[in-house]
């Protein structure tokens, strides 16, 4: 403490003054000598007093602080007072719980991404497999009718997993808060119709019937594009689940606060421990028969969240599933 630079050269001042003021003192007399002898001592005392306690503060302070750089998860002082130190352990006590919060959620991301890099290698490694043992048939003398089926089996594969890679990149894109979206009001009607075109043969294809109502006035402030994905993957979701011959209705309505879609199938529905999962990544159910990635409805939930909407699933109560999708006005 005494090696302190500032507080020597305070002493140093401070002896000076009272130098000076005591001969003064007794310059005008014996009396007024002592009593200025007497106020320095005091003064000088308190003074040393004071602030080797306000610098034994400051050391513990300084302690607790690199005791908090090296990982340490508490930060306590006690016996500080009212005061700017009092304040600054506050503070800092503030500052301390913002990094360890910020470390946990590091920490928290580093296993999730580690989790996610352990499940892509896995829904990647079905495929390649299957399209390795399919290019190993190929490679004895097939006749021509098996080997344009196994060729058409590799490309659904080769598909599948171009899908796949594409929604995982749109997905880490999404998460790293890269793209900008282009919010801007689009009708409901040429929402509902560009999200459907790609899908209208293969509905056709599985008979599946499909009725729309999309009234004149509904519009929906979002990122034309993108939500069209988003509703994409959940008629994609529906049609699986309605099945061959099955039925899908899209209604869209809008009040005062939101404008709405609501997609409707006449599949099973879901169970009801796996609604709280259905938007997780790479959740498939529980079901033997379940299909696809568990990509899908993560995407759609992060597209549509990201521009502040929001979707959720239920059963519907008279069997099949319900998407409500919302965007506020």
């Amino acid at each position: 403490m005494l090696r302190n630079k500032e507080f020597r050269l305070f002493l140093i001042l401070f002896g000076l003054l009272a130098a000076i003021s005591i001969a003064l003192g007794f310059a005008l007399s014996a009396e007024a000598g002592v009593l200025c002898c007497a106020s320095s001592a005091a003064f000088g005392i308190a003074f040393v007093v004071f602030t080797a306690a306000r610098y034994e503060n400051i050391a513990k302070l300084s302690h607790q602080i690199d005791l908090v750089l090296h990982d340490e998860n508490r930060l306590s002082i006690d016996g500080l007072d009212e005061g700017e130190l009092s304040i600054l352990h506050s503070e800092i006590t503030k500052l301390m719980l913002r990094i360890r919060e910020q470390n946990d959620a590091l920490k928290q991301d580093k296993v999730h991404l580690a989790d996610s890099l352990a499940d892509i290698a896995h829904q990647l490694r079905t495929p390649l497999t299957s399209a390795n043992l399919i290019l190993s048939f190929l490679e004895n003398g097939l006749d021509e009718d098996k080997r344009k089926a196994f060729v058409r089996e590799t490309e659904g594969l080769l598909m599948r997993m171009d899908w796949l890679i594409t929604s995982l990149l749109k997905l880490s894109r999404l998460d790293a808060g890269v793209i900008t979206f282009q919010t801007e009001p689009i009708p409901a009607d040429d929402l509902i119709h560009t999200a459907l075109r790609p899908l209208l043969i293969p509905m056709e294809l599985h008979n599946i019937s499909l009725q729309t109502n999309a009234p004149q006035g509904v519009h929906f402030l979002c990122d034309p594009g993108w939500l069209s994905e988003a509703l994409q993957n959940i008629l994609k979701n529906c049609m699986e689940s309605a099945g061959d011959n099955g039925s899908i209705q899209i209604a869209c309505t809008q009040n005062p606060l939101y404008a709405e879609i609501c997609i409707t199938d006449n599949g099973s529905g879901f169970r009801e421990e796996e609604l709280p999962c259905l938007f997780d990544r790479f959740y498939r159910g529980n079901s033997a028969n379940a299909t696809g990635y568990g990509i899908g409805l993560a995407l759609s939930k992060t597209i549509i969240t990201r521009q502040g909407g929001t979707v959720t699933a239920k059963n519907h109560p008279q069997g099949g599933a319900v998407f409500a999708i919302r965007f506020p006005k």
